[in-house]
């Protein structure tokens, strides 16, 4: 058992603009069943620069953060690890000290599902999206050694500047459709203005091999269910909020979960509150 809330808790908490359950009950479950001395608290906030003072004021452990936070926070860090430089987006904030260092393991967990699902490189993909965590996908997505894919974004200056660097391209290919399709935007997400929504058009998904769709929740979007149902390989939201989730959990307290507690952990937080 966990002890009692005390002097000595230490906290943790999320940042985000449409804050959410998961990530609280993930890892105050796992507090729990550890017996680690920690409490994590969702908040969003007008008050950006406020928030990060606070988190190094307060001696806050950790801090995840969402969007639309990710790159604006970064002007308040001491230093970025390499998983956030190399993409300029944080989704993760420790404080040591007062030390904030900010790291991305949004682009750890979406490595690592790219390598366990075995998704074929020589596959071309549309990634549709342009914010941060379209940044950790273009990333892992040419670390992974995809070298044909098309950038689609709403905002085309944003999306022409994420494909430039990463040496992808901004108009779709006519002859030849996409394989694999991800989707890094709100479309599909539960209370967003377009949570019934289709990300990509159904011809599309029906001509692709592999449908990534990055949004959590709900797990089973639009298009994540369309593609199911037309035998299609996916990978969900789900599995990217689990195993960021995870690696923040072991940056915050130095403790990895095994995979058992890991599996009953994100069951719990799954589970309507």
């Amino acid at each position: 058992m966990a002890p009692s809330i005390n002097k000595d808790t230490r906290l943790c908490i999320s940042l985000s603009g449409r804050p959410g359950n998961f990530g609280t009950r993930f890892h105050n479950f796992l507090y729990r069943e550890l017996g680690l001395n920690f409490i994590y608290k969702a908040f969003s906030t007008s008050d950006l620069r406020g928030a990060i003072t606070g988190v190094r004021a307060l001696g806050i452990r950790g801090c995840a953060v969402s969007m639309p936070f990710k790159e604006a926070c970064m002007e308040y860090l001491d230093e970025l690890d390499p998983s956030a430089n190399g993409i300029m987006s944080v989704n993760t904030i420790v404080n040591s000290d007062g030390f904030l260092k900010g790291y991305n393991t949004d682009y750890i967990a979406i490595a690592s599902l790219l390598r366990s699902h075995r998704i074929s490189t020589a596959l071309r993909f549309a990634l549709l999206g342009s914010g941060g965590m379209a940044k950790a996908v273009a990333c892992a997505l040419r670390d992974a050694g995809f070298t044909n894919g098309t950038v689609l974004a709403r905002n085309k200056a944003a999306g022409a500047a994420l494909a430039a660097q990463y040496q992808f391209k901004t108009e779709p290919e006519e002859d030849e459709p996409p394989g694999l399709l991800i989707n890094v935007t709100p479309i599909g997400m539960a209370g967003a203005p377009e949570a019934d929504q289709l990300s990509f058009p159904e011809a599309t998904i029906r001509a692709a091999q592999v449908i990534f769709d990055v949004v959590a929740l709900p797990a089973q979007t639009p298009l994540i269910t369309m593609a199911a149902a037309l035998g299609k390989q996916t990978i969900s939201g789900a599995e990217v909020i689990v195993l960021q989730a995870v690696e923040q959990f072991v940056l915050y307290t130095g403790q990895r979960p095994d995979d058992e507690l890991i599996e009953k952990a994100a069951a719990f937080a799954r589970q309507p509150a």
